[in-house]
């Protein structure tokens, strides 16, 4: 007898999610490697991209992320908020960092040197929603600027939501700005219909996106209850009323 498939609405383990997204072949490439927090995983990694992050399995609006990278002969630093800290041997970084983590699920993920707005990170929030007629649909791409001195760019993190196209704008030609967001929604389409094919009560994903300097779009997280209300901070209006109208069908 074949199981039914869960009609789940939400999904919160990052880890469960990066599994799911790992299995698709034309997703897996710009799916930063993520790995278990343990002390070997933050040694291995540490001593291959130099720089990771550090985030609990399940939180939302970037709490506990932390920034860590091996410092050229000098040691180890991590940044958690505003606040950075120096270790001066592998041993004491890893002790500082378990004192943070507990008890709970962390995961340590490839760090992506993102791209900057006004010398701050910034990333992409991609809404894709399943449509009234039953199509997924990217309905609203929004750039997100973290807040000076932080690495996270959260909205509920002091992170400030932008108009996608001058974040762009700011590094490229309108006609490439065009095709990055052409990009942007056609990867949130593949990935909202793949997640969905796991879990068919999926309505609506949230992909938070950032470059790196060659402008490739890795996915840093994908959120199953993403909030819609950052698309209401910009001025323009129509991408929010479009997000809320797909939500309000499905509710």
């Amino acid at each position: 007898m074949i199981a039914k498939k869960k009609q789940r609405r939400t999904l919160m383990s990052k880890w469960t999610k990066t599994k799911l997204l790992e299995k698709h072949h034309d997703v897996k490439s710009v799916i930063p490697d993520t790995r278990k927090f343990s002390k070997p995983a933050l040694k291995s990694m540490l001593d291959h991209y130099e720089m990771v992050y550090v985030k609990p399995d399940v939180g939302t609006f970037g709490k506990g992320v932390t920034r860590v990278e091996k410092l050229d002969g000098k040691g180890y630093s991590y940044q958690l908020g505003t606040k950075e800290k120096m270790n001066k041997d592998f041993n004491s970084l890893y002790e500082s960092l378990h004192r943070l983590t507990g008890k709970k699920m962390y995961l340590i993920q490839k760090g992506i040197h993102l791209v900057k707005y006004n010398r701050r990170y910034f990333d992409v929030r991609v809404m894709v929603q399943l449509s009234p007629k039953g199509n997924w649909e990217t309905t609203g791409v929004i750039g997100r600027v973290a807040h000076p001195g932080k690495i996270v760019t959260n909205y509920h993190s002091g992170g400030k939501p932008m108009d996608i196209k001058r974040l762009l704008g700011a590094h490229m030609s309108s006609d490439r700005a065009l095709k990055t967001m052409g990009v942007l929604k056609k990867l949130g389409v593949k990935v909202a219909r793949h997640m969905h094919a796991q879990y068919p009560g999926f309505r609506q994903i949230g992909l938070d996106i950032g470059f790196d300097k060659t402008w490739t779009p890795w996915i840093l997280e994908v959120n199953t209850n993403p909030d819609p209300y950052i698309f209401n901070q910009l001025s323009d209006k129509s991408m929010y009323r479009k997000v809320m109208r797909y939500r309000r069908a499905y509710l």
